[in-house]
């Protein structure tokens, strides 16, 4: 067709399409466009059913009724699926493109009323009521009129690139109604609001309803001329300072002077505009930035002034996007990099979620707790991992300057930030994982109490504000994820805890170390040694036998280091060409690691009447200690060794008085405290032991050397007692428990009060075990003295505890 043909021509159909019923029009749906009479406006029809319907249009030579869709995103619109009133046009022009997209350009006539939608076999067909227009005449009218006019003259001037035809189509235009119609169609509004304009028959509501979408888009307009004129403003003022700093930088130039210090200024000011430092920091680092210009760069000042601003400049100030946390994905980082720790990866996980919900909530502050090897600092990589942030970890332990944490004060030479600005500045992000590692090994000093300056750090009520001593201002550590790990929480002040959520790491049972072996340690360490996994075989029995001869411990260090010994036998026979495959079993292992350093002496120990099984916790874990007793001639004094702390003196105490208020009860002669002393010594006499757990376990050994009946073998226990005879609760319960199973004992007896204390025990451990529950000394008797005649020993020996020792010694 002739560009200057203004009769549309159809195109060539594939089949010729039935005509259109008498009295219906052809409907043209449109997603968000909005036609109105008298307006030209060019129409997209890419969907099957439009090209055929504005096609069976052009053919026909009918006139369409555009309408618009309810919902813009139905591909496939049905007659319940438009807009009651729309506009019947003329097809002015059809043209296909040569992307093959087709556009028909339609000019409003009329608004169409649809009384009734039929469905065709390719379009949809309409009938209706044309509606006419109605006269404008009447002093409201004409205000309104006015009105309009004033604001379609107004937003063509603040409006850039504003076609001259436009401007006179606009000032020629006299009819309320058809000023109305063009203002919208050209309006920077919703399709449901010009629908609105388009459905108002009441000339009076149609004028008001546009005046008032033009007003908000004239006063958005003013406040974008009013921004963009005090931009211009503001980049005046800044082009007119650079051109004199060049032109200076010129002068300086030609004088000869140093143009490295000019060189440097202009790298430092383009540096201060990068880092989008807040208004306050800004100010303080041009500030510093003027001063720098001034001073000499001979003098000291210089390098100092210059030492600062670059802190400034690399400290990570922009607010940084939020990356999304996937749950799903945090949970298998959390299973890949770990094995066991079920209930502490929930708890993960739970705050992970909460931190995906609410990322701009102050979450909670998380500290792990446990032995050393157990994987504190390994989750906290896991966590950044999950949340895909930068990871940074600052080790606390030995800290004992305030500074260390609050930075130096600038007036000093050699001053430096603290470490929390130290490892942001390294983590280049706002957003990072900073783990606070060994925060239990921090202590005061004459320089002040690092603890206390850990007290705003971690808050997150106060720590949008952290001023650092050396930066002089403020900087917001809210958007920091801090975690904190400890071997204990003794060391660490009430205030600090408090600002902390504790969570717990157990040590490691037997079955639980194998499996990490298998999974992480061995592939480790073939890595390290340079061997791949088809120059060497351990088998699992080879790697229990390390884990309970030649290692004991909660976590998983030593065990490494020994499967690190075994391989590296292995690299030299392998690089020697001695073999090409080395297996390893248990048998393999003696020659390589030695005799065996741990071995099950808990049976030998509990043969003779005066010893028992007790439980201990320690930082480094759980773990079984003995308590022996002895019967000497002398006045009825009581002997303690083994350095013992106050607390446990006492309760060694307590267990003596306990059994003399007893002894009638267990078939004791009262006469037998008269005439001899009671020596109780707990062995590893170089380690300092205390706490009031023990009290259950010197009470049985007591009772076991005075009745000569023997404590069975296979039992440990732990509790405070009191002189009333009660079993008190005590901590560490999961620790010890698990210390028990790895020691070989069957049984454990535990206060009843601790019950609460049994889901945390793992799986492994409580299969293992046989759990009897105290709630008097009674019970523990009963449960754990062997029946009497039982001893190996007779009873009359009883009282020679010492020699009973040594025989126990040479079996």
């Amino acid at each position: 067709m002739s560009p200057a043909d203004d009769t549309p021509t159809p195109p060539a159909p594939a089949s010729e399409a039935p005509a259109t019923p008498p009295g219906e029009m052809i409907v043209l749906p449109t997603r968000q466009l909005v036609l109105f009479p008298n307006v030209v406006f060019p129409v997209n029809v890419n969907r099957p059913a439009a090209v055929a319907a504005a096609q069976q249009a052009v053919r026909e030579q009918q006139q369409v009724l555009l309408v618009l869709q309810t919902d813009p995103a139905k591909d496939e619109v049905g007659p319940g699926d438009l807009h009651t009133v729309g506009v019947v046009a003329n097809v002015l022009r059809y043209i296909t493109a040569p992307d093959g997209t087709h556009h028909v350009i339609c000019q409003g006539v009329a608004r169409f009323r649809i009384e009734a939608v039929h469905q065709g076999p390719s379009f949809l067909t309409a009938r209706g009521l044309l509606l006419p227009e109605p006269a404008a005449a009447g002093p409201e009218i004409e205000a309104r009129f006015v009105v309009l006019q004033q604001q379609v003259r107004e937003i063509l001037e603040l409006l850039p690139q504003v076609p001259q035809e436009l401007r006179e189509t606009m000032e020629s235009i006299t009819a309320p109604g058809a000023l109305a119609h063009l203002a919208a169609a050209y309006l920077d509004a919703k399709p449901e609001e010009k629908q609105e304009i388009l459905e108002a028959l009441d000339l009076t509501q149609r004028l008001d309803l546009t005046t008032r979408l033009l007003a908000h888009r004239l006063e958005v307009l003013r406040l974008s001329d009013e921004i963009g004129r005090q931009t211009k403003t503001s980049l005046t003022e800044r082009q007119r300072e650079m051109l004199l700093r060049e032109q200076m930088a010129a002068i300086q130039k030609e004088l000869g002077e140093d143009e490295g210090a000019g060189a440097q200024i202009a790298e430092l000011e383009a540096a201060i505009e990068k880092a989008q430092m807040p208004d306050e920091v800004a100010a303080l680092a041009r500030k510093e930035l003027r001063r720098l210009q001034r001073t000499p760069d001979s003098s000291p000042e210089s390098g100092i002034i210059r030492t600062y601003l670059e802190t400034l400049t690399e400290l990570p100030w922009a607010i940084p996007a939020t990356p999304p946390i996937d749950i799903a994905d945090a949970r298998r980082i959390l299973d890949e990099d770990h094995y066991g720790l079920t209930k502490i990866k929930d708890r993960i996980v739970e705050y992970l979620a909460v931190r995906k919900l609410a990322p701009e909530g102050k979450a909670p502050i998380l500290c792990f707790v446990g032995p050393p090897g157990v994987g504190k600092t390994s989750l906290g990589q896991s966590i950044a991992r999950a949340m895909g942030r930068a990871f940074v970890r600052v080790s606390l332990g030995g800290v004992h300057d305030e500074a260390e944490i609050r930075g130096h004060r600038r007036t000093y030479i050699g001053a430096l930030p603290g470490r929390i600005i130290q490892a942001l500045r390294k983590a280049k992000s706002r957003d990072c994982v900073m783990m606070l590692d060994e925060i239990d090994k921090m202590g005061a000093g004459v320089q002040g109490d690092p603890f206390a300056a850990m007290l705003e750090v971690l808050d997150p009520e106060q720590n949008n504000a952290f001023v650092d001593n050396y930066l002089g201002a403020p900087f917001d550590l809210s958007r920091v994820a801090f975690l904190t790990t400890a071997n204990m929480l003794d060391t660490i002040p009430g205030p600090l805890r408090d600002r902390m959520e504790i969570i717990s790491l157990p040590g490691y049972t037997a079955g639980e170390k194998l499996e990490i072996a298998k999974r992480y340690l061995l592939r480790r360490q073939l890595v390290a040694n340079g061997l791949n996994p088809d120059q060497v075989e351990i088998e699992p029995a080879a790697l229990t036998r390390i884990i309970e001869g030649y290692t004991r411990e909660a976590g998983v260090r030593n065990l490494e280091r020994e499967i690190g010994r075994v391989l590296r036998h292995v690299a030299v026979r392998v690089a020697e060409g001695s073999a090409e495959k080395v297996h390893i079993g248990p048998d393999d292992l003696e020659p390589i690691l030695g005799p065996l350093r741990f071995e099950n002496e808990v049976a030998m120990r509990t043969s003779i009447p005066g010893v028992s099984t007790g439980l201990a916790w320690t930082p480094v874990g759980g773990d079984i200690l003995f308590i022996e007793a002895a019967r000497i001639p002398g006045g009825g004094r009581l002997i303690l060794t083994g350095q013992l702390g106050e607390v446990m003196r006492e309760s060694a105490q307590a267990a003596l008085s306990l059994v003399k208020g007893y002894a009638q009860k267990l078939g004791i002669d009262p006469g037998a405290f008269e005439h001899s002393d009671i020596h109780v010594h707990v062995p590893a006499g170089a380690t300092p032991k205390d706490g009031p757990s023990a009290g259950v376990a010197m009470f049985m050994a007591l009772t076991s050397l005075l009745t000569g009946r023997t404590v069975r073998s296979d039992t440990a226990m732990t509790g405070e007692i009191s002189l009333r005879g009660l079993v008190l609760p005590v901590g560490g319960i999961k620790e010890k428990v698990v210390a028990a199973a790895g020691a070989g004992l069957k049984r454990v007896m535990l206060p009843a009060r601790n019950r609460r204390d049994y889901e945390e025990i793992p799986e492994e451990a409580r299969e293992k075990l046989e759990f009897i529950w105290l709630e008097r000394v009674e019970d523990a008797v009963a449960a754990a003295l062997e029946p009497a005649g039982s001893a190996q020993d007779a009873p009359g020996a009883a009282p020679l505890g010492g020699t009973q020792e040594q025989a126990a010694r040479g079996r």
